[in-house]
């Protein structure tokens, strides 16, 4: 004999709400973007030391050797721990942050620190604020799949936009001054 009470049976029906994947525990979430934000950042480091290795000898090697570019490179290994926690806050920044640690050689052991903190941020804000994002677009596109179609596009047109003049402008920008003929009168 199995007795329920109303309020369990209510509870039970309930959806999990919007931080969560439903029948999916909150920990379970957080540790897979944890650990996907762990691999990746540690592949993009580990790309940047390679990258340094390569170019161990040459011109980047001879740029990197001259007294300014040393005493930047030991600025970027004494306070680019930071820089790698706090660019777990932006889109876009953390590749090229976790890069340059790589490239700039940064000591590994600082670097997992800064790496291990930014990745318990990364994973909180995707595991909350992007579930939740999630959860509302499937919630509007299943209300209103035309308004999802109409966002999804704008947002495809401004992102072309912003490309389009973007390159326009670097293309301006490096195209050499051409100085108007001049008749010769003699």
């Amino acid at each position: 004999m199995h007795l329920t009470t109303p309020a369990l049976a209510a509870a039970a029906e309930e959806p999990a709400g919007v931080y969560t994947i439903p029948g999916v525990p909150f920990w379970v979430v957080y540790a897979a973007a944890f650990g996907i934000v762990l691999v990746r950042a540690q592949a993009t480091y580990w790309a940047g030391r390679g990258v340094a290795r390569g170019t161990s000898r040459g011109r980047v090697a001879d740029a990197l050797a001259r007294p300014g570019a040393v005493a930047v490179v030991e600025r970027v290994n004494r306070w680019g721990p930071p820089a790698v926690t706090l660019s777990f806050f932006t889109v876009g920044v953390q590749t090229l942050v976790n890069l340059a640690a790589g490239y700039l050689r940064m000591p590994f052991g600082r670097y997992l620190v800064a790496l291990l903190a930014g990745c318990a941020v990364w994973a909180g804000i995707w595991t909350t604020i992007g579930t939740a994002a999630v959860n509302a677009a499937i919630a509007v596109g299943l209300r209103h799949p035309v308004t999802l179609v109409a966002v999804g596009l704008g947002a495809v047109a401004l992102v072309s936009w912003v490309v389009y003049r973007l390159t326009r402008r670097a293309a301006s920008s490096s195209e050499p001054a051409v100085a108007p003929a001049t008749e010769d009168a003699s």
